[in-house]
């Protein structure tokens, strides 16, 4: 027996069609949504590492200020030990942010830094964000 490759292996769609839709075709999306091939306001688009919420607080954080502890960064963010853990190591993987571990006396302190690939991915995060939003606003 030959495995169907493709289409012919695709189930059938078991959703009914909307209003003004053929069997098949998906729903219409927002105008000016849809994400193109090579569109730099599309959606889609967005730096995936950058639009998580917590990560993008980071960012932002250490865009404005030079160094920022572990601890300054919880309670600016108001996040717990873990997430933030989390979400600067993926900054860290990604090159955007440096984390330095030391000691202040006998404490442990862990630094983070943005980089110049973690400025440069924000700047650039934040010219789609306003592309996007004047693509729209109509403006």
């Amino acid at each position: 027996m030959v495995a169907k490759r493709g289409a012919a292996a695709r189930k059938p769609s078991t959703t009914m069609p909307g209003r003004g839709q053929t069997e098949g075709a998906r729903p219409a999306r927002a105008a000016g949504l849809t994400a193109m091939v090579g569109d730099s306001t599309a959606p889609l688009a967005l730096d995936k590492v950058i639009h998580e919420r917590v990560r993008l607080a980071i960012v932002s954080a250490l865009a404005v200020h030079p160094t920022l502890t572990f601890n300054e960064l919880k309670a600016m963010l108001e996040t717990s030990d873990g997430n933030l853990s989390v979400h600067a190591r993926k900054l860290e993987e990604a090159g955007y942010l440096t984390c330095t571990k030391g000691y202040d006396g006998r404490v442990p302190r862990t630094d983070f830094t943005i980089t110049a690939a973690g400025r440069r991915a924000l700047d650039s995060y934040l010219g789609h964000m306003e592309a996007l939003i004047r693509r729209v606003g109509g403006a």
